[in-house]
């Protein structure tokens, strides 16, 4: 297996350290703060080794506090709730004695019922579209050492935007972005992993769809973005490691609050996931 992505599958397994209790370490991606997906990915995985016999179908999440990547992170998980069908867990994260993070998820036997779904985007697939890596490879000479570090890591997933992006226009454009991803290589045949790493991976690229109308790119001005919340909701089993379409969109921006959304297709057109977040958009002065 590729190492960058074996090593994300090890930051996902976590310690436990007694019953309902995990801990979990941290990688910096270059971000000035622990990477959301990975708080949600380690989480949706304590709340998981939890339940028996039921898969996760939703989770809605708040961050409540910068998480620090040289410390390690301990999962409380409260055993709200097991039915006769579904089972509800409530997972705290907790740094330096200091809540940074909480999450309910709710797990679900397989059940049968009705079906309907959204119709997924007509738009080219993965193959010969440039990845994003190749596409920042442009503009590093560009932007700030910051904005370079964290656009030359290591990633555990391809990203191909359908449409490339112009990180250094100030075009307004419609707050819609189509992004095609998968893992770098292949991974466990577990519905457990599968979902850790899209919960992880449905952080990437989402909040920024919020900015996309103002003209407004990461790499050139003086943002301040963070995720204040996170929902997700899983309607089938997927792999990652196979392509995905991620279909964002931004109903609407105001407060320094973005707001985005995300559903997640399989190439065969299947709706296996949809998402949604707010967060934090405030543009400094640069005067």
């Amino acid at each position: 297996m590729d190492p960058v992505l074996a090593d994300l599958l090890k930051l996902l397994t976590l310690d436990q350290v007694e019953d309902n209790i995990f801990r979990g370490e941290s990688r910096d991606i270059g971000s000035p703060q622990v990477f959301g997906g990975q708080v949600l990915g380690q989480a949706l995985g304590a709340a998981s080794k939890t339940v028996d016999d039921r898969v996760a179908h939703s989770l809605h999440a708040y961050f409540l506090r910068r998480g620090d990547v040289d410390a390690p992170i301990v999962y409380e998980v409260d055993r709200a709730r097991d039915g006769r069908s579904f089972s509800n867990r409530r997972v705290v994260a907790i740094q330096h004695g200091r809540q940074i993070f909480n999450m309910t998820a709710s797990f679900q036997i397989q059940e049968t019922g009705l079906k309907h779904q959204a119709t997924m985007p007509d738009v080219p697939g993965p193959s010969g579209l440039a990845d994003l890596r190749d596409i920042n490879k442009d503009i590093l000479t560009k932007v700030p050492e910051r904005v370079r570090r964290f656009l030359t890591m290591e990633r555990p997933f391809e990203a191909r935007p359908v449409h490339k992006p112009n990180f250094l226009s100030n075009e307004k454009l419609e707050p819609v972005k189509h992004i095609w991803m998968k893992a770098i290589d292949r991974v466990p045949d577990d519905d457990e992993i599968n979902q850790a790493l899209l919960a992880y991976v449905s952080d990437y690229e989402l909040l920024g769809t919020a900015t996309l109308p103002h003209g407004l790119r990461f790499v050139r001005e003086q943002m301040q973005m963070a995720s204040l919340d996170h929902a997700m909701w899983f309607h089938h089993s997927c792999r990652v490691d196979q392509w995905l379409l991620f279909s964002f969109d931004s109903p609407s921006a105001s407060g320094s609050r973005g707001l985005a959304r995300g559903k997640v297709f399989t190439r065969d057109g299947l709706l296996v996931a949809s998402t949604a977040q707010e967060g934090l958009i405030r543009v400094r002065n640069s005067s």
